[in-house]
């Protein structure tokens, strides 16, 4: 017994030193927020991505309403907000609805949008009956990468490809440093239009939005980028940063300023 309780003393600093080596991890030497270092400083613009669910004996009557409402918020100067694009699912989630939003000024014209809309009548009856039309509905506020294009109004006719990515917690700096290379392997037909990562809503979340005049077109770009050096790489070492994609293909409403 006596040996025994010298032999399990003696192994006790060992056993504790592999324990903290299964919860003891290195503190990242960044002092800033990854947000910052990953959003264009240049603008304080905050995005609202949403997807409404629409129930499918009423797409018709809610792409109607929409583009009837939609138009006269964005349009009105003391709402510091602009629609940037607003379309149906084609391929994906079937009778889906996606509106893309900025907000120009951040956090405080957010706010500022949603409490004059509160006291907007006609907005207020749009929701209520807008909502008789849904099963379900999501919303995330987003900000864009610095090293994507700005989302600019663009003529038609397009598809869209909305692909969104679920990483791992943890993961979203090294997106950006392999995105920050890769885009520029995307950028000879025109297709990218636009990079954002979550805030609030589902987190770890990244969304790339891109056009293309048919799916063909799509296909043909898309094999393109393998043939440039270094693409190959790039998909390589980020494939295993993701949990989860979702590809959407998405046609624009006629409201909206990304045709």
């Amino acid at each position: 017994l006596t040996c025994r309780g010298l032999g399990s003393s003696a192994n006790r600093p060992r056993e504790d030193s592999w324990l903290k080596s299964l919860f003891v991890r290195k503190v990242d030497p960044r002092k800033d927020a990854h947000s910052n270092l990953l959003a264009k400083r240049e603008t304080s613009s905050l995005y609202k991505l949403q997807i409404h669910n629409v129930k499918p004996e009423c797409l018709d009557a809610y792409n109607k309403l929409c583009q009837e409402v939609l138009p006269k918020i964005h349009e009105e100067k003391h709402y510091p907000c602009a629609l940037v694009g607003t379309w149906n699912t084609w391929y994906g989630e079937q009778d889906q609805a996606v509106h893309l939003w900025r907000y120009e000024g951040g956090y405080p014209a957010l706010n500022e949008v949603m409490s004059k809309l509160r006291q907007n009548k006609e907005f207020t009856e749009f929701r209520k009956e807008r909502g008789n039309m849904l099963l379900s509905r999501k919303n995330q506020l987003l900000l864009e990468f610095s090293f994507w294009n700005e989302p600019v109004p663009r003529e038609g006719p397009n598809i869209y490809e909305l692909r969104s990515y679920q990483l791992r917690p943890g993961t979203m700096i090294e997106w950006g440093n392999y995105w920050a290379r890769a885009i520029r392997f995307r950028q000879d037909n025109n297709e990218a239009v636009g990079g954002f990562f979550s805030q609030i809503g589902q987190l770890y979340m990244v969304h790339h939005l891109w056009a293309y005049k048919d799916l063909q077109t799509r296909e043909d770009i898309r094999n393109a980028a393998w043939h440039k050096p270094g693409w190959d790489e790039l998909v390589y070492y980020t494939v295993p940063l993701i949990q989860e994609m979702e590809s959407r293909i998405m046609i624009p409403l006629k409201i909206s300023p990304l045709q």
